[in-house]
Parts: C-alpha cells; sequence; structure tokens
C-alpha cells in the first residue's frame, strides 16, 4: 500500500486577495472548482486532471492553469508524490490591479502546458511575488505569463463551453444558494427533466454528481466564513453543512489541509 505523503507551505503575496503555495503530495483532490484563477507549474513528478477540455497530464516543467469556477481534479500519475508551485488570483485583483486594460473576461485557453520557457517564467512570477520584488517587475512578469495564456477570443470559447440548458439552470440554482436544503426534486423540476436525467446530464456535462458539486460549493463558502472571522462551527452551519466534522472532512479533501491550518496561514 502507498504512503500518503501530503506537505503545503503557503507563503504570504504582497497583495491581498492572491495565494501562493508549494505542494509535494501524492493526494487525489476530487473534481472541485475555485473562486479565483490558477497559474502554476509542475517542478516533478506527474499528475492526471480531468478538465472541461478532456483529460490532460501534467509534466515537470509544465505549466497548470484554472479559471474561477472551473471544473477539476488532480490524479497522481503511479500514486507518486509530485511537487508543484501555484498562485492563485482573486478574480478582482487580477483585473483591477494587473490586468485593468483588458477589454474582456480573462479566460486561460489550456488547463495545461508544455511550454519550458513559459515555465520558467511562471517561476520567476512566483520568486518575485514571495521574495519582495519591486511591483514593476511582478507587473512585467505576470503580463509576460499572461499573453500566453490569456485567450483572443475569450467570448467564442466561452459559448464553445457553456452547458445546455438543463444543467445550466440546475447550477445557477446550486451557485445562487449553496447552503440552503437541496433535492433532486427540486432540480429536475426546474431543469425540466426527471431526476435520473438531471443526475446524468450534470455528471455528463461537468463531470460530478449534482450532490459532490454542492459540497464543493459549501466547502468554498465555508472557507470565505472563515476567513470573515466565523468560529469553525459557526461556518460550517452557515454553509450548510451537518456539523462541524463533516465540514472539516470536506474541506480536507478539497484543499488539502485543514481549516484550522488554512486559517493559521491567513492570520
Amino acid at each position: 500500500m502507498t504512503r500518503r505523503s501530503h506537505q503545503v507551505i503557503i507563503h504570504r503575496a504582497p497583495v491581498r486577495g492572491i495565494d501562493a503555495m508549494e505542494l509535494a503530495s501524492n493526494h487525489s483532490f476530487p473534481r472541485h472548482t475555485h473562486d479565483e484563477y490558477g497559474i502554476g507549474v509542475v517542478l516533478s513528478g506527474a499528475q492526471r486532471s480531468w478538465s472541461g477540455v478532456g483529460q490532460v497530464e501534467s509534466l515537470p516543467g509544465d505549466v497548470i492553469t484554472v479559471n474561477p469556477g472551473e471544473l477539476h481534479d488532480g490524479i497522481p500519475i503511479n500514486d507518486s508524490v509530485r511537487r508543484w508551485r501555484i498562485i492563485y488570483f482573486a478574480p478582482t485583483v487580477l483585473a483591477r490591479e494587473f490586468m485593468a486594460e483588458a477589454i474582456r473576461e480573462i479566460e486561460f485557453v489550456s488547463p495545461s502546458l508544455r511550454d519550458p520557457a513559459l515555465g520558467g517564467r511562471v517561476n520567476l512570477l512566483f520568486d518575485r511575488l514571495t521574495g519582495g520584488a519591486d511591483r514593476l517587475g511582478v507587473e512585467e512578469t505576470l503580463i509576460e505569463v499572461m499573453r500566453h495564456l490569456v485567450s483572443p477570443d475569450a467570448q467564442s470559447l466561452d459559448e464553445a463551453r457553456r452547458p445546455p440548458p438543463a444543467v445550466a439552470k440546475a447550477r445557477a440554482r446550486i451557485d445562487d444558494d449553496p447552503s440552503s436544503q437541496i433535492t433532486l426534486s427540486e432540480l429536475a423540476a426546474l431543469s425540466g427533466v426527471s431526476r435520473y436525467q438531471i443526475v446524468r446530464a450534470f455528471a455528463r456535462e461537468l463531470g460530478v454528481t449534482p450532490h459532490a458539486y454542492v459540497v464543493q460549493c459549501r466547502v468554498r463558502l465555508a472557507r470565505r466564513f472563515l476567513l470573515q472571522g466565523e468560529t469553525l462551527a459557526a461556518a460550517a452551519q452557515c454553509a450548510g453543512f451537518a456539523d462541524q466534522s463533516h465540514m472539516t472532512r470536506a474541506f480536507v479533501r478539497q484543499f488539502g489541509m485543514t481549516p484550522g491550518r488554512y486559517l493559521a496561514a491567513h492570520n
């Protein structure tokens, strides 16, 4: 049996709304989404990921990206430890502080890119963000990285990935209030299909069942409550979890660390 290994180092970035992390892990992350943009690079090992464009593999030097709300997972190849760095940008921070001249919503084209030069630029961006470099150096490096990542036609790309109406309606209901009681009958009635059909369609289009999607939405909601100063128990209740232990288990599955450790790194 393979021994589980999971280490996370969270670095402080000079701008609020940016999180920089280094991880070494053979933890398998289930399908989930983030509220932020993510830009990272694989340092060693390899992983396989499900994404909106299908299954991708990331090897050492590959650049990995994720858009806000984009479902993905992360499975170590051969169950071996892989190491990677990743920077998460709150959408408002990325748009306001660094990409104010963008004429449309930012969207990354590919979840994994094999480009050694770009991987080097992402490593440089990480080092500058976490090493106290001046803002000009950070901005120049980020602009160069973004030039390779952003779609020249984000609007048509978004339209191509848009889920069918039944799934879109069900997802919107969950996104509007994930903490509330949500039933399969409600989602089916809202979408105009049977309960069986909405489960199949949701899983086919988004890669997760409605229940799994609700849980990961509640985890992100609980994280927001915790960052606002709520206790663990209060955050669990406000996010719709049955209790604190249920929240903690879901939090670890999605973020690879306990809520307490996550909070300690952000205080």
